[in-house]
């Protein structure tokens, strides 16, 4: 058995964001994996205004935080130029502070020594009217495409970053980075070497800023771990649940997949009863993504060879597709519920999935108690899903050779 790891408890990200304050204190490094929807962003925005400090008519004075978040991609926006379709550029919001010395300091050549690493396009920068044009070759005034766009913009946050590392006088104000998913819309070689660009780059801050990495992404989440191991850190797995309240749980282990964490949800229901039509759905999906692994035609081959295999298999045929919403969860009749819970062990049954502890199942009075121990073991390696669960909810007879069989649920 492992050491049983320390799960930390937090009613609100106030409270989180105190802690990992505190954490900086000690460590140069947090690394944080949540999946999507657990409120990281969320996170990096109240990280980033609890050190503004404001004066009598609450104007900002000081602030020591530069972030990286779906914000920091929002100070960019296009004009696409409808009217004559021909002169397209990205525009700036320069009064941002993030912008702060952009133009005094010329950043084209820093931003494009990154650039050229990720990309074959070329650009220039307008500060008169603050816009920033595009070209490939002899074409002026393109659109890049959204991935080379999120590069471009990452870019530049590490033209700015190496600024502060620096010293510069514009940026003297920055104690620590943030930086949240950025590498949304790229592929995996892209997401490898930004990882390790970035690491390199936090290197030289030699502990005079710190820095928090938060990511749903497991490649680039590893990356940067594997990166960073030798710096001061530390890594937690952050959860949220349905009443809002969140919790972090130091590990040195690499982020389970969103199959296998949802599957360990979906086993904890089976134990609590409180299963909902939305989940059949759930279930397919993993099935979908481990008959891609297996090289399976569907994901019925996924039950093949258990008993009542052709039951199970029409159930969630019929089950995962309804008008039922995960965001208006319905119940289910006790048969269904009986049937999910069949499926679930038949396919359990045959696929020997190491589940992980939830993070939060109930959590206790205190503020932080030990988690229960958990055998350390591999994790199977199915490529991760980009899970998007629609709606489900219809009842299935016992009997298989029942054409007729659907009801609605009430």
């Amino acid at each position: 058995m492992s050491t049983p790891p320390t799960i930390h408890y937090f009613e609100n990200l106030p409270e989180l964001v105190n802690k990992l304050r505190q954490d900086l204190t000690e460590q140069r490094f947090i690394l944080l994996f949540a999946y999507n929807g657990m409120g990281k962003t969320r996170l990096s925005m109240d990280f980033k205004q609890a050190g503004k400090e404001f004066d009598a008519d609450d104007n900002v004075i000081a602030r020591d935080t530069l972030y990286f978040n779906a914000y920091t991609e929002d100070l960019f926006y296009w004009d696409n130029d409808f009217e004559n379709d021909t002169n397209r550029k990205l525009m700036i919001k320069s009064e941002s502070n993030f912008f702060n010395g952009f133009k005094e300091l010329a950043l084209e050549e820093k931003i494009f020594s990154y650039l050229e690493r990720y990309a074959t396009f070329d650009y220039r920068i307008n500060y008169d009217d603050w816009y920033i044009s595009f070209r490939k070759g002899a074409e002026e005034n393109i659109k890049i495409s959204r991935g080379e766009e999120t590069l471009f913009k990452w870019c530049v946050f590490m033209a700015i970053s190496e600024l502060a590392i620096d010293g510069s006088e514009s940026y003297d104000w920055v104690k620590y980075f943030y930086i949240d998913d950025p590498i949304s819309s790229l592929d995996d070689t892209n997401a490898i070497a930004v990882g390790c660009d970035l690491a390199t780059l936090l290197k030289k801050s030699e502990g005079r800023i710190k820095t928090i990495i938060s990511s749903h992404h497991i490649l680039f989440y590893n990356v940067i771990s594997n990166e960073l191991k030798t710096q001061s850190h530390r890594k937690y797995f952050l959860h949220k649940d349905n009443n809002d309240k969140y919790s972090v749980r130091k590990t040195t282990d690499t982020p389970f997949f969103h199959h296998v964490a949802s599957l360990g949800e979906l086993k904890q229901i089976m134990v609590t009863g409180d299963i909902k039509t939305f989940h059949f759905n759930t279930l397919r999906t993993i099935m979908e993504k481990t008959a891609s692994f297996f090289g399976y035609d569907n994901f019925k081959s996924c039950l093949h060879g258990i008993d009542d295999d052709v039951l199970y298999n029409r159930a969630l045929n019929l089950l995962s597709h309804g008008k039922y919403s995960i965001y208006e969860p319905v119940d289910m009749s006790d048969d269904n519920k009986d049937l999910f819970k069949k499926i679930m062990e038949g396919f359990l049954s045959k696929y020997e999935f190491e589940l992980p502890e939830l993070l939060i199942a109930a959590a206790p009075e205190g503020i932080e108690e030990e988690a229960l121990a958990v055998e350390d073991g591999p994790v199977a390696e199915i490529i991760e899903p980009n899970v998007e669960i629609s709606l489900a909810g219809e009842r299935v007879s016992s009997n298989p050779n029942d054409e007729n069989q659907t009801q609605t649920e009430p």
